[in-house]
């Protein structure tokens, strides 16, 4: 394959990629009715969330996992296997534990550096999409290049494609949740807070990889056969369903958040005085 080829299909990738995570980011942004969120602090956000909080991510990742993996060499104890990354209960700890909590708290950060441009309670869940939407971008389109290398071009869009509607959107409303939370905070809504929402945001993000999960759960198990299809069938539809149901209610959450009540005070409204009543 020619050097043009090869760049043709990459830059395909990153069309493929970007596109839907682009669009449901628009789609979450129309759920603020009375002033949308500008274009710029939710690119800032999803840049952040695909260049910052996937790459380091990664990396720390990768640092605990072969920490871990020698730590349970080093001590072969049944205490220690769940630490063993080339164990399958050590891939299971990475899925269920340290990549949710390691996702969501990057993830947050971009939340956080962000947190000047919350003025309104509506605002935290727009702004957390983008981070975690640009972070699902990033993912995906890392996952398609490997598909790619192994399989083509066919293989790499159809895994994009697959994660662009699981994934991507799991990202997009874990975060985008935690970023309700945090504006919930900043304007002393009563009720959880940020701490609250982010277990709930690694929470989702869990849930959402066990039922992504089911085929190596079945493999485990020994399921073997027209059994082991259907699983992973339900468990993949399952994923997406979850996928799909909670960036609804990201929507849904930041609708019902844009009333003009729940707004954050101007300064001036707030050290106002009402005008003396005349004699």
């Amino acid at each position: 394959m020619s050097a043009t080829a090869a760049l043709t299909d990459l830059l395909l990738l990153v069309l493929v990629s970007l596109t839907p995570a682009l669009l449901y980011l628009a789609w979450v942004r129309q759920g603020e009715r009375s002033r949308t969120e500008n274009w710029g602090t939710l690119f800032w956000g999803f840049l952040y969330g695909a260049l910052f909080a996937t790459i380091v991510a990664g990396i720390l990742e990768l640092v605990l996992v072969a920490l871990g993996t020698a730590v349970s060499q080093r001590y072969p104890g049944p205490e220690f296997i769940f630490l063993n990354g080339n164990s399958t209960a050590g891939e299971f700890f990475l899925v269920l534990v340290i990549a949710p909590f390691i996702e969501e708290a990057l993830k947050a950060s971009g939340v956080y550096a962000r947190r000047a441009s919350i003025n309104r309670l509506a605002d935290g869940p727009v702004i957390g999409a983008s981070v975690g939407l640009g972070f699902g971008f990033f993912e995906t389109f890392l996952y398609g290049v490997g598909a790619y290398l192994v399989g083509g071009l066919v293989a790499g869009i159809a895994l994009i494609l697959l994660r662009s509607v699981s994934s991507v959107l799991l990202h997009g409303s874990s975060t985008g949740m935690f970023g309700y939370g945090y504006a919930r905070t900043k304007f002393g809504v009563p009720g959880p807070k940020s701490g609250g929402y982010y277990l709930l945001a690694v929470g989702m993000h869990a849930t959402f990889n066990v039922l992504a999960s089911v085929t190596v759960l079945l493999a485990v198990l020994g399921v073997t056969g027209v059994a082991a299809v259907v699983g992973a069938f339900v468990g993949l539809m399952a994923a997406i369903l979850f996928a799909v149901t909670a960036i609804e209610h990201v929507r849904a959450v930041t609708q019902a958040a844009d009333y003009p009540a729940l707004a954050a005070p101007t300064p001036a409204a707030s050290t106002a005085r009402p005008p003396a009543p005349r004699r």
